[in-house]
């Protein structure tokens, strides 16, 4: 056997260690979600002595499910499209106007990025709750546009400074407007960047727990993760039902990552390469 392939041969094993760490969590979930928590507890790495669906049917009931999952799904696709529509608005603006506001709002933008969430959240709630906002999914979807637009508009903006302004000169000439230019123009050639945000933005703002927490308080509006918490009391867990919502939280997501995988790494690749 070669140096190389013994090599390889090494590096092929430290991969698939590293792989298994990270899917034995993600297996040892599923196959708790046909357990009962008595099983569960007695031995959590056992296989189930029978395959039975009912913690699904009883997680699906007790969290509602469909409700749930519209209330994520109204969240998640109104935050990305406002975080799409006005950070590449606002890049363009950035990119294009030579306005010496625009360098210190920037500017400013960019700082954001450092300041974490968890300095602000108690002002913001407590500024929210004074104004009566809260409980709103609105008012969720509208501090999402703020906390996603920073790095949105970093990422627009590397993309518009290499679209040749040419373009849109020609544009400009056959009579188009400059809203119509963007639109028409600009925007399609941002299609890379674009898939690169709403991926990222779709798996922070889907999985998103604490912020949720935060905004929503009746049961009606609360999101899946929120109702998976509230499977665990202070004293109690059902651990049976909880292991399986987690899988039914977590696969919408899965989904649309397996559908749009090609998408998805053509996207993060090109947006990498840019």
């Amino acid at each position: 056997m070669s140096k190389k392939v013994y090599k390889d041969y090494i590096k092929f094993f430290i991969v698939l260690l590293i792989s298994l760490l990270y899917i034995l969590p993600f297996i040892a979930v599923i196959i708790n979600s046909f357990k009962t928590t008595n099983d569960i507890m007695a031995n959590p790495l056992s296989l189930p002595t029978k395959f039975s669906v009912s913690n699904y049917i009883k997680a699906a009931e007790k969290m509602t499910y469909l409700r749930g999952f519209l209330n994520t799904l109204i969240i998640t696709f109104f935050s990305i499209g406002g975080i799409v529509v006005f950070s590449a608005m606002t890049a363009y603006l950035f990119v294009r106007k030579k306005w010496k506001l625009n360098r210190l709002v920037f500017s400013l933008m960019i700082a954001s990025m450092i300041i974490p969430f968890q300095a602000i959240m108690i002002p913001l709630v407590k500024i929210y709750g004074t104004l009566n906002l809260l409980n709103n999914m609105w008012t969720l979807i509208y501090m999402y546009w703020g906390f996603g637009a920073a790095f949105a508009v970093f990422m627009y903006h590397g993309f518009i400074k290499g679209i040749p302004y040419e373009l849109e000169e020609a544009a400009y000439v056959e009579g188009a407007t400059e809203f119509q230019t963007f639109w028409k123009v600009v925007f399609p050639l941002l299609k890379p960047v674009t898939t690169t945000i709403v991926i990222l933005d779709g798996l922070w703002i889907w999985n998103d727990f604490l912020l949720p927490s935060l905004i929503l308080i009746s049961a009606e509006k609360r999101t899946l993760q929120l109702s998976t918490f509230y499977f665990y009391g202070t004293y109690t867990a059902d651990y049976g039902l909880a292991m399986a919502a987690l899988i039914l939280t977590i696969t919408p997501i899965i989904i649309v990552y397996l559908i749009l995988q090609k998408n998805i790494i053509n996207g993060i690749l090109k947006g990498a390469i840019k």
